[in-house]
């Protein structure tokens, strides 16, 4: 993209801003993973009231920030999170209420983790039980999210929804300027 997708502006705020406010909707607390971008993201997260947690070697990849996030959750005593990217718009309100309405309706021993889908592409936001988190926090650190699901594929539970923003990827300037009209 040539700059930090977490920064680009949708709907009035950045992408970062927006998934901080549409999680703190459904969310005790929001905690966002920063690598060597974390001073240009900490006023965006404060301003939000947010939590931020440093990658110190981002080079490791998306893996091990998503294990420190998931590692600062367990650390503030939950069982459960929601995890999202920030390189594109957050999703409907609607949409991460249903997820967590059928995720809290299900049971998390069988179920553990629930992923929106959107015509057959799955998406984000995804919510993670204790034991995803787990499997994920036992993984080698150079593995990759996929691969940790793949192995549990039969605990995962797709939830077809109507958002396309679940599966939306804004890696080039042109997807960023094909979705600035539809603001």
């Amino acid at each position: 993209m040539g700059q930090d997708k977490a920064l680009l502006q949708y709907g009035g705020r950045s992408f970062l801003a927006g998934a901080i406010q549409l999680l703190q909707n459904v969310c005790d607390f929001v905690v966002v993973v920063a690598g060597k971008n974390m001073d240009v993201l900490r006023p965006i997260v404060y301003e939000n009231s947010a939590y931020l947690a440093l990658n110190p070697q981002p080079e490791l990849g998306q893996f091990s920030s998503l294990r420190l996030g998931l590692q600062a959750v367990l650390n503030r005593g939950r069982d459960a999170t929601c995890v999202t990217l920030v390189d594109r718009p957050p999703a409907e309100l609607k949409t991460v209420q249903k997820l967590k309405e059928h995720f809290l309706r299900g049971s998390p021993e069988t179920n553990w983790a629930l992923v929106p889908q959107f015509e057959g592409k799955h998406g984000h936001p995804v919510i993670f039980a204790r034991e995803m988190i787990e499997a994920f926090l036992r993984a080698q650190p150079t593995d990759n999210a996929r691969a940790i699901e793949h192995q549990h594929q039969d605990r995962i539970e797709y939830l077809a929804v109507n958002d396309p923003r679940v599966v939306l990827n804004i890696n080039t300037p042109e997807d960023y300027s094909r979705l600035q009209p539809t603001q």
